[in-house]
């Protein structure tokens, strides 16, 4: 069975000043999810499901789901606020997304087969996919759910135009992973790269740390830890305004009780994605550079 791809596309990037993930970084006016899903066929995805907004539903199939017809089955799954457990309502004056893993939720009755699960905004590169189909496609559940990540160089994640989120790994000796921890103010500076924490305490770090940049591989059986984790989450955090269910947070979780495995892939490639607006201008001369060697064609699809 080929794995599907699950985007995750609700997120207006605040700190960025739009919808980046319809503005253009390639020469034929492709957004970084063009290059992923060009990827993603040819390593072997078989369907592409979006999670977005129903606000931007009309935008996003216009600009970017359409296109992609003929080539590959295209869904949608759409997060929203109000579409909790039994039992829970949404606090007055809730407006931030419950995270990561509610989005992954929204697509659970539209996925039966190993999947992958990317962001929108950031562009993996064509070995980062095709690793992650080759592991997929074997992926099977024993008395552990059988679940991977790519990681990348913590050093090769950061932007140059202010702080960053990011999902900080630990392996054992086997390459599977221990933890990952979200570290949500990683900022370069003079002295080195530096994680700030709300209440004001800072920690170095190296830079070499395999890290997650949201994209992971998974096996069906992820939906029914999530829904039992993200209950969990909502009788300890619920109402609060701003709390989120990471995804990390979630896999840290079936790691320490033993319910899941995780097998951390390493990458020839190189990230690189769309934080602040300042970045754009050099994820588009990071892709006029693959294109010129070869990686990618001057137009992925044909109108």
């Amino acid at each position: 069975m080929k794995p599907a791809l699950l985007v995750l596309a609700a997120g207006m990037g605040s700190r960025y000043g739009g919808l980046k993930q319809l503005d253009p970084v390639g020469p034929s006016g492709e957004a970084i999810i063009d290059y992923s899903v060009y990827d993603a066929v040819r390593a072997g995805f078989g369907k592409i499901v979006f999670v977005i907004r129903k606000d931007i539903e009309a935008a996003f199939r216009s600009s970017i789901g359409d296109k992609y017809s003929g080539l590959i089955q295209v869904e949608y799954a759409f997060q929203e606020l109000k579409n909790l457990p039994s039992g829970f309502s949404l606090p007055e004056g809730r407006v931030k997304p419950w995270g990561t893993g509610h989005a992954i939720l929204a697509a659970k009755n539209l996925i039966n087969e190993p999947f992958a699960v990317i962001n929108a905004d950031d562009f993996y590169g064509a070995d980062s996919y095709r690793v992650l189909a080759q592991y997929l496609t074997t992926a099977q559940d024993d008395d552990q759910a059988d679940f991977c990540m790519v990681g990348f160089r913590l050093d090769k994640t950061l932007s140059e135009h202010g702080s960053v989120s990011r999902g900080v790994c630990s392996t054992d000796a086997d390459g599977f992973l221990q933890q990952a921890e979200e570290l949500t103010c990683i900022r370069r500076e003079a002295e080195g790269i530096f994680n700030e924490f709300p209440d004001g305490s800072r920690r170095a770090l190296s830079g070499d740390e395999p890290t997650s940049m949201n994209m992971w591989g998974f096996t069906p059986s992820l939906f029914t830890h999530l829904e039992k984790l993200f209950i969990g989450f909502l009788e300890a955090h619920g109402d609060e305004l701003k709390s989120e269910f990471y995804i990390p947070f979630a896999v840290n979780t079936l790691i320490e009780n033993g319910t899941a495995k995780v097998k951390v892939l390493k990458t020839a490639s190189s990230w690189f994605g769309v934080t602040y607006r300042e970045d754009k201008d050099s994820v588009a001369e990071s892709v006029s550079k693959l294109i010129a060697s070869g990686e990618y064609p001057q137009t992925l699809f044909k109108q």
